[in-house]
This record gives C-alpha cells, structure tokens and sequence, in this order.
C-alpha cells in the first residue's frame, strides 16, 4: 500500500510564504508524476503544479511566478514553495501521485493541509 504523507500549511498574512511538503512511502516501484491540486470552498479542485520523472514541471497561470515545486527522487518527497501569497490562494491542498506499486499504476492522494491566507 502506497500512503502519501503531507506537512507543512497553515495560516499565513498575504504576501507571506509557506512551504508544504508530501512524503510518498510504502510498495513504490517507481513513480510517474507527483504534484499538487487546491480546493477552494465551493470550488472543484484544480491542479495547482505538477512534475514528471525527468522533473518537466507545469504550473496553473494563477500561481506562475509565486510558487516552486521541487522533488527529492531519493527520498520520494515533493515541496511546494509558495511565495507573494494572495488571499485567493486559500484552499485545502492535496498532494497527488501517480505511482506504479509493484506492477499496478495508480493515482493517489494525500490528507490535504489547510492553507489560508488571510490578514
């Protein structure tokens, strides 16, 4: 069983900085893309960042500029940094994996930590 495990988030003035991280552990053969989706209430959620095995990255147009994923293959754990935070950046965000467990490819989700942006 792959579990993803996420820290970080939190209550931030706007124009502050946060960082999230998600760890990936369990029966990982190799994984194909990790990122990051947001929830705004009453919203669906949407893909915040992205990025693939070779570390191709693709950023939402609201958050080009101001957020900054990164990956560490050896640890099998993704950052997102988020700077010049807005008020509309409010939202729960998961992390996502798309991750091959043994022979099965599959999309798996983190717990979601809050982040608000408020003064």
């Amino acid at each position: 069983q792959v579990q993803l495990v996420e820290s970080g988030g939190g209550l931030v003035q706007p124009g502050g900085s946060l960082r999230i991280s998600c760890a990936a552990s369990g029966s990982i053969f190799s994984i194909v893309a990790m990122g990051w989706y947001r929830q705004a209430p009453g919203k669906q959620r949407e893909l915040v960042t992205i990025m693939d095995s070779r570390g191709m990255t693709s950023y939402a147009d609201s958050v080009k500029g101001r957020f900054t994923i990164s990956r560490d293959n050896a640890k099998n754990t993704v950052n997102l940094q988020m700077n010049d935070l807005k008020p509309e950046d409010t939202a729960v965000y998961y992390c996502n994996g798309d991750i091959y467990e043994l022979g099965t490819r599959r999309y798996y989700w983190g717990q979601g930590p809050q982040v608000t942006v408020s003064s």
